[in-house]
């Protein structure tokens, strides 16, 4: 038997994906009351273990030991993790008391803020432990942000490490590939670039059509 393997993909003019103005970033962080006086980390995903949300904050808390930055874990819970709500009260648990962390559980359609939280970002993690394909990934890089995700899944697939972002597979080499992106901002700036390549030439809709369009073609030769 054959197999025909093609990738998920992005609509670049989607509520989640298409282009924001400075002004409308801003009006999104001031509506969810996070100000942006200092280095933002964000994780969107829904609050699950194989997310890692509580990994995802105990890197915070090193790399706050260090550099200054506030963290953003943006997500909801999904209708078939009945762990959800408890895992959400587990983050929400763990950030008690600290004022940089702001957990956010969106309503499912929350795809206009989304899309300017990952523009006001500095830096987005998705600490995935397991994976499927991780849009939220593809999301980020189109937007030109320097990825670090988990090395599972179809994470490997858009993040060529070193080059657009960092793969990881721990607390510890989190932090220190959070760090080094806050002391070198032209280095971010520059994987946030290739990032963005990337998702250009392999993983927008266009290209979806393509191989849709291949694979019919040699179905119908």
């Amino acid at each position: 038997m054959a197999y025909y393997i093609i990738p998920p993909s992005i609509d670049p003019l989607s509520e989640k994906n298409k282009e924001l103005s400075t002004q409308q970033v801003k009006n999104v962080f001031e509506k969810l009351g996070i100000p942006q006086d200092r280095p933002i980390l964000l994780q969107v995903s829904r609050f699950d273990y194989f997310k890692d949300p509580i990994g995802v904050i105990k890197v915070c808390r090193q790399v706050k030991k260090r550099a200054s930055c506030r963290l953003i874990l943006a997500g909801g819970i999904a209708e078939d993790n009945p762990e959800g709500s408890y895992i959400l009260k587990q983050v929400k648990e763990e950030a008690k008391g600290d004022l940089d962390i702001h957990i956010l559980n969106l309503p499912p359609d929350s795809f206009f803020e989304i899309n300017a939280l990952q523009r006001g970002a500095d830096i987005v993690i998705q600490k995935s432990l397991k994976e499927g394909f991780g849009l939220t990934v593809t999301e980020a890089l189109w937007k030109t942000r320097p990825v670090i995700g988990g090395n599972a899944g179809g994470i490997k697939l858009q993040i060529k490490d070193g080059e657009n972002g960092f793969l990881i597979d721990s607390i510890e080499e989190t932090t220190d590939k959070v760090e080094y992106l806050l002391k070198n901002s032209s280095h971010a700036r520059e994987m946030g670039e290739a990032g963005r390549k990337i998702v250009k030439d392999k993983f927008l809709i266009t290209r979806y059509f393509k191989n849709y369009l291949r694979l019919i073609g040699e179905l119908c030769s």
